[in-house]
């Protein structure tokens, strides 16, 4: 019955690349080259929002750099990040509301990019955000509302839907 109805069925909503660097000026230029070259968008740079005197961090100060992407390069680059992992992801890596979420070690990992001296070894995480159709009423500005307990995505959803469409093994 799942596989007839089009609003039960699932999509990626958005891959988000995120790479954590600290307050260094010359570190966040080498992990902005990397990330641009790796997921061929543009970055933003994403701001601390508390304070860690410990580790010289403010309120304000750029500490990291993400991608968001959408769509069919959404999808290719989420094929490469997986094959990065043998295709194989652990349970714990999906939350309740069937996102998920992995990190890779070193951008060289990734099929098709290769090492470069000057920008160093860094590694970053990538965040999966799946939805159905009608997910837009929690977004929407006007008459905004939640989404339905049947329509919700969970866990399991998730983890058969990736291992349908990409064939993900489960650690």
């Amino acid at each position: 019955m799942d596989s007839e109805n089009k609003m039960r069925s699932m999509k990626i909503a958005k891959v988000t690349v995120n790479m954590g660097v600290g307050p260094e000026p010359s570190e966040m230029k080498n992990a902005q080259k990397i990330i641009e070259k790796i997921t061929n968008c543009k970055s933003i740079q994403t701001k601390c929002k508390v304070r860690q005197p410990k580790w010289g961090i403010r309120p304000g100060l750029p500490i990291g750099l993400k991608v968001t992407m959408r769509n069919r390069k959404a999808e290719d680059f989420l094929k490469r990040a997986l094959s990065a992992k043998d295709n194989a992801l652990k349970k714990k890596s999906f939350d309740n509301q069937g996102n998920f979420g992995f990190g890779i070690h070193e951008y060289i990992d990734l099929p098709g990019v290769k090492y470069d001296p000057a920008l160093g070894v860094r590694g970053f995480d990538v965040l999966v955000t799946l939805e159905r159709p009608g997910f837009r009423i929690k977004r929407r500005k006007i008459q905004g509302n939640k989404v339905g307990k049947g329509h919700v995505i969970v866990k399991q959803e998730a983890m058969d839907f990736m291992q349908k469409k990409f064939e993900v093994e489960f650690e």
